[in-house]
């Protein structure tokens, strides 16, 4: 079998998420180092982690890429071409683009070179992006099959702090912008994350708010005053226009993460709504049109000391394994992962649950009055003498489902206002064993990178990244799936 690095004749990725499982088990991974908000007066850097049991450096920080400038607020990541470019022998995955939230920059990342040591290709800057969009505070990159990079974006550049989403294509040779993906007219209220399926002509989006609201944190308020999403929006992936807009409503606010099946023959989904704590099922209907329906809620908990009298789960993140049998999302506040099996999609069954960290532990401030599914707080976590601090946040899935790596970093601002301890202790990364029969979650304790003994101090690690791709990063073709 060809790396997915490879640069042969196979090109980059697996023919099919099936193939994928069977690769060999990740060595590296990279992941974002903010110091924005934090005493650390640095550039944001791109940290390498050594995953290999039988390193000598195993659960370390092997190598840090700062970028080039202070308070851009790296956040997400991507690749240059990935599995939808399988079979052309001409591609390559050699370049990690690193989008930044607060000031609009893109990174573009050398990790070809030298895997375990990346280095800065080429900086595109907030003027350009601009300039030839119209678009600000970029998020998810997706390769495209025709080679250009495609990155999501959710502010207006003509209006400062509003929301608009729409697409920025980059070549993806130069990296130079070269406009929008979408048609002219066709860009929506809100963006933020979104995943295509070429086979059915489809590309649907998400909508997290307005800059000027989620940038400077969460206030209540901005809810009410719709500055806040509520939708999916789709589109017509060869015309690259708006067809439909489902809007979820109140059970749906602020839906997040989108991921299609792997399978590129589905014709449905699952999103994460983070405000609202429900997971909804998005699916094609018989006569051609998209709905959404809710299939599992994240039940509140009432609760004395905090901000609010009722506190949501708050689900940030959320991938499937390659199988597409099982769903994994995190609920920042509540501090838990969850394993549901999805072989039906309609009836998602939890099958494993694990606590780590999160706002509700037994030693804090705040106090749980009534509570729909625990019969006391969880108890605080620990990594030898460390408390950890925050809740999970971003998970990535080895392609084989076995191992579950997270992070407990959401966003500076946001992390600043819920889990102010955060901002000096630092943020983790945890590795979650995984039972694939049965399902169940178990704490590695063998795994525990802290960035808070980072050598420039506390700094606040973000989204995960493997050298070979990973259930975020790739999209796959019926053409090469053989299905």
């Amino acid at each position: 079998m060809a790396l997915a690095t490879g640069c042969g004749m196979n090109g980059p990725g697996y023919k099919s998420p099936v193939d994928a499982m069977k690769a060999p088990c990740e060595q590296i991974l990279y992941v974002p180092c903010i110091c924005r908000n934090t005493d650390v007066k640095k550039p944001d850097y791109l940290a390498t982690v050594d995953v290999d049991p039988r390193s000598t450096t195993y659960s370390q920080v092997i190598h840090r890429l700062p970028m080039r400038y202070i308070d851009d607020e790296v956040h997400h990541s991507g690749w240059n071409t990935c599995s939808s470019c399988y079979g052309d022998a001409s591609k390559c995955r050699d370049r990690l683009i690193l989008p930044c939230l607060y000031s609009s920059r893109i990174y573009i990342v050398d990790v070809g070179t030298e895997p375990r040591k990346p280095r800065l290709f080429k900086t595109v800057e907030p003027e350009e992006v601009t300039s030839k969009t119209g678009l600000t505070t970029p998020h998810t990159t997706h390769c495209l099959a025709d080679g250009h990079v495609m990155i999501s974006a959710m502010g207006d550049a003509t209006r400062p702090g509003e929301g608009k989403g729409g697409f920025i294509l980059l070549d993806g040779k130069t990296f130079d912008v070269t406009g929008n993906w979408e048609a002219k007219g066709h860009d929506t209220q809100y963006g933020y994350d979104f995943w295509y399926q070429p086979y059915h002509n489809v590309m649907i989006s998400t909508e997290w708010g307005a800059p000027k609201a989620f940038l400077k944190g969460f206030d209540p308020a901005d809810v009410k005053n719709g500055l806040y999403g509520h939708s999916l929006n789709v589109y017509d992936w060869e015309k690259h226009t708006l067809i439909q807009t489902i809007d979820m409503g109140a059970e749906g606010m602020i839906p997040l993460e989108i991921r299609f099946l792997h399978n590129p023959m589905a014709t449905e989904g699952f999103v994460g709504c983070a405000l609202s704590s429900n997971v909804f099922r998005f699916y094609r209907e018989s006569n051609g049109q998209w709905a959404a329906e809710k299939v599992i809620d994240v039940n509140s908990k009432k609760v004395e000391g905090w901000a609010l009298p009722e506190m949501p789960g708050l689900i940030t993140d959320i991938l499937l394994s390659m199988d597409d049998r099982f769903m994994y999302f995190s609920n920042w506040l509540h501090g838990d992962i969850r394993q549901y099996d999805i072989t039906n999609t309609r009836h998602p069954r939890l099958v494993g649950q694990i606590f780590l960290g999160g706002s509700i532990c037994c030693d804090g401030s705040v106090k749980v009055s009534e509570d729909k599914e625990l019969t006391e707080q969880p108890k605080p976590l620990y990594m030898g003498e460390k408390r950890v601090q925050g809740g999970p946040q971003m998970i990535q899935l080895s392609l084989d489902g076995q191992r579950l790596y997270v992070t407990t970093s959401l966003y500076s601002n946001w992390d600043k206002q819920f889990y102010p301890d955060l901002m000096k202790s630092g943020s983790v990364m945890l590795q979650i064993d995984v039972n694939t029969e049965s399902g169940g979650l178990t704490l590695n304790k063998n795994f525990f990178v802290d960035f808070g003994k980072e050598p420039c101090g506390p700094v606040l690690a973000h989204e995960i990244r493997y050298p070979g791709g990973d259930c975020t990063s790739d999209i796959y073709l019926t053409n090469t799936a053989n299905l």
